[in-house]
């Protein structure tokens, strides 16, 4: 059986990685890897997860935003995008604190016992440029509708969510051919 491998971007934090597990695996969790990186969970929930950055190393908690956070210690990665995640941030070994972070552990196990937790909001993108298209190719339309409601707004966010016209116009020729070939956006990583 291979051994998980705990997530460092930038493979600088080995050892300090290596201190977190073994704090967090002195809680009653479960390791799991999701994302390419350990993830502990309760009743099949995720609690928290680990990595290694190139400026810190941490600890995300997926419902820190219940977390009392009295030490205010957690920060927003995100700020605008990032819901319910909290990170708890390192710089060194030295700045870890055992006590800290299994209370935070514990606070966030008995966060998800309550079942707390913040929906993610259903987002339907809209496209003009697509939409475009579909009207100008009844084959692409055909088979985009072929596709899950689901999977179109993939496709839809897809382009949408570009910046730059001709960002968006690349993109939508790179999914032309996916859609016809009856390919989802992100078949690939399912």
């Amino acid at each position: 059986m291979s051994e998980k491998k705990v997530w460092d971007k930038t493979n600088q934090w080995t050892e300090e990685l290596e201190i977190l597990k073994t704090i967090i695996e002195k809680a009653d969790l479960v390791e799991t890897t999701k994302w390419g990186t350990a993830v502990y969970t309760h009743n099949n929930k995720n609690i928290i997860g680990i990595g290694g950055f190139k400026s810190y190393f941490g600890l995300w908690f997926f419902n820190g935003v219940f977390l009392k956070d009295d030490k205010k210690i957690l920060v927003n990665a995100q700020e605008g995008k990032t819901k319910s995640q909290r990170q708890m941030r390192f710089q060194s070994k030295e700045d870890i604190d055992e006590k800290t972070i299994l209370s935070y552990i514990k606070e966030a196990i008995a966060i998800e016992d309550k079942g707390l937790s913040i929906k993610p909001e259903k987002q339907n993108f809209q496209s003009e440029a697509l939409e475009k298209e579909l009207e100008a190719n009844p084959e692409l339309k055909k088979a985009f509708h072929l596709f899950t409601p689901y999977k179109q707004n993939e496709f839809t966010e897809y382009i949408a969510t570009a910046k730059q016209e001709k960002t968006k116009l690349a993109r939508l020729e790179k999914i032309k051919p996916m859609i016809l070939a009856n390919i989802g956006l992100n078949d690939k990583y399912r």
